[in-house]
């Protein structure tokens, strides 16, 4: 069906608020999942209210707490704050004022971040660089096969430009949350996006779910570089952290060129990342609504039993 972006975002605002959440942090985790959906990224969409929603340690109240302040760095601890909002506070935080040169922004015990981009235009709006990297849930498994040993640990850069330069990116072949819909969906996953612990391919998205399959790296016969990057991230974060457990980390500093304009220049029209998921956004709101699924529609419109 086709709703309204508006009503979308009201809805979700009132869902968010009906889990305890107070109207600032409802508002932005609205705008989370909204700008995800509108940018077709869908896995880190409107349907996420209804994940965060079955959440039984859920703490609507917490948020981040500074755990130490050196130079050049600040570390949080999300204290039990989902990582949506723990992120978005410290990065707030950090950005008022902006830093005047470089500075390293690490929050420990942080999960779920969701769509990296949507952080790092934030800073990239303030006239900041933002690199953006983060570790998750193990679902990538050795191209070879064993057990899941890394999240999909996306990794993002900003840079400020009118709308800004965003180019995001995880580490696996699929996402978990494509994982999510196919199970939902009754389909298989792609030949070659699941390995087996024996290192055989599998198709049954149940399988990756059950953790008796993980997703396997991006890259094809050169998949080693893609669990390469995983692996980066996902030790870059767990080293910088202040408390065990997912980790999300900001790089931010002061760009002295815009040498993305150049690069797009040189591409001659090609397709540069992150440019489709703006323009979809573009798009959706000129038309003034998004394309969502009648059940989960059916969903954020009920209001939930008190």
């Amino acid at each position: 069906m086709q709703a309204a972006v508006d009503t979308v975002r009201a809805t979700l605002e009132r869902r968010a608020g009906e889990l305890g959440f107070d109207p600032t942090a409802a508002a932005l985790l609205a705008d989370h999942f909204l700008d995800a959906e509108l940018r077709g990224a869908a896995t880190h969409g409107v349907g996420r209210m209804r994940w965060l929603a079955g959440f039984t340690d859920l703490r609507p109240s917490a948020a981040p707490v500074l755990v130490e302040r050196a130079e050049g760095i600040a570390r949080y601890d999300a204290a039990g704050a989902p990582g949506y909002l723990a992120l978005a506070g410290a990065l707030e935080a950090e950005l008022e004022p902006p830093p005047d040169g470089a500075r390293l922004v690490v929050v420990g015990g942080c999960f779920p971040t969701g769509r990296l981009g949507w952080f790092a235009e934030r800073a990239a709006r303030r006239g900041l660089a933002a690199l953006v990297w983060a570790n998750s849930t193990p679902r990538i498994v050795h191209p070879a096969g064993g057990p899941p040993l890394l999240g999909t640990n996306p990794f993002c850069l900003a840079l400020p430009d009118e709308p800004p330069t965003v180019v995001d990116v995880s580490m696996g072949r699929v996402t978990y949350g494509e994982v999510l819909r196919a199970e939902a969906a009754g389909e298989g996953l792609a030949e070659g996006a699941a390995v087996r612990p024996d290192g055989s391919a599998e198709t049954d998205p149940a399988e990756v779910i059950a953790n008796r399959a993980g997703i396997a790296p991006f890259g094809g016969e050169l998949a080693h570089k893609g669990f390469a990057l995983a692996l980066i991230v996902e030790l870059l974060a767990a080293a910088l952290a202040p408390v065990e457990g997912h980790a999300a980390c900001v790089l931010l500093a002061r760009p002295q060129s815009q040498p993305a304009e150049a690069m797009r220049r040189q591409l001659e029209g090609r397709r540069f990342p992150g440019d489709g998921g703006a323009e979809a956004a573009r798009r959706a709101l000129a038309r003034g609504t998004i394309e969502l699924d009648d059940e989960l529609w059916a969903w954020l419109s009920t209001p939930r039993a008190r």
